[in-house]
């Protein structure tokens, strides 16, 4: 086997953070491609996984290391498309919003609206 080195940068922004919901948008550009030149799909479940966090997070800041941080301790995902160009769009809203367990949802769709993936993450608040 051929030794091979892949490397990779992913860029989105949040567009939007409220009490319900959180919107963001994810360019599809060369660093998020994989070898065979649509998304990667760890490009596409960071994206929704960094969303719900926002969402749960709210408007304080995330620091490193902080009290509260809203971590992840599942994630199951349907990923039912794909694209090799255009911007992904997540809607990241609440399933179950608690005290120390939250569940989310993400919806990642495409520029046409297609949907690219559906994601559920379950977080607790660490360190609370």
């Amino acid at each position: 086997m051929q030794t091979k080195t892949f490397t990779g940068q992913i860029e989105f922004t949040i567009q939007e953070v409220s009490d319900e919901q959180v919107i963001g948008t994810m360019p599809i550009q060369q660093g998020v491609l994989n070898p065979f030149g649509i998304a990667h799909a760890g490009a596409i479940l960071w994206f929704a996984d960094v969303c719900a966090t926002v969402l749960i997070a709210g408007k304080r800041p995330i620091e490193p290391g902080q009290a509260g941080f809203p971590l992840a301790i599942n994630l199951n995902a349907a990923l039912l498309g794909n694209e090799k160009e255009g911007t992904f769009t997540a809607t990241s809203r609440y399933v179950k919003k608690g005290r120390t367990l939250s569940v989310i949802r993400t919806s990642v769709v495409g520029d046409g609206g297609r949907t690219i993936a559906d994601v559920t993450t379950s977080h607790v608040l660490s360190g609370k």
